[in-house]
């Protein structure tokens, strides 16, 4: 079953959940969203085609080819379907860029992607395996680490995972208020 979120403007159409996971699962569509965000004005696409191809290569100024392969597909795929579902507004005679009526509706799911770095499961479960590996190692009496009873370890290994645990839940709060969703609603 697929889920619509009704906008306020009678000439919005609505953007259901399977094309808000179809925006999202694209790295470049997600990387506009945030580049649109992150300025109180219009982006030209050419200045999201630099940004995006330093962000994939890696390097500033990025490569004339990665920017110009960059460029095209922005321009004949990404910012087209995006402009389709009023996530941005892009006009294709200046080529500028501007959040669209669905952007906020967007923006809301975008906390939930996965970012850089490794995701918050694959964290807590090397946690879990280093605590149980010091656990072990504590029983067999292991060199320096049987130093300490395996008790011992396993409360290191909890509040290692609590202390993870507080912390990311900190940082989602904090990234919820000034999530991409309140920026793009401007």
């Amino acid at each position: 079953m697929t889920q619509s979120v009704a906008v306020e403007d009678p000439d919005v159409g609505e953007i259901g959940e399977s094309d808000v996971h179809d925006i999202l699962r694209n790295d470049r569509r997600r990387m506009v969203l945030e580049q649109v965000a992150a300025t109180s004005d219009a982006v030209t696409a050419r200045e999201l085609s630099e940004e995006i191809a330093a962000r994939e290569t890696g390097s500033d100024p990025p490569p004339r080819d990665a920017r110009r392969s960059v460029y095209i597909s922005l321009h004949q795929n990404h910012l087209p379907k995006l402009d389709d579902l009023d996530v941005v507004d892009y006009d294709d005679q200046t080529k500028a860029v501007r959040p669209g009526p669905n952007a906020s509706t967007v923006g809301v799911h975008m906390a939930d992607v996965p970012g850089e770095g490794r995701p918050a499961v694959a964290h807590y479960g090397a946690l879990a395996a280093a605590g149980a590996a010091l656990v072990v190692a504590a029983a067999v009496d292991a060199p320096l680490v049987g130093e300490f009873t395996p008790a011992a370890w396993a409360i290191v290994g909890f509040a290692a995972i609590a202390t993870t645990a507080t912390y990311q839940t900190h940082r989602r709060r904090h990234r919820h208020r000034q999530s991409l969703a309140h920026q793009l609603e401007g």
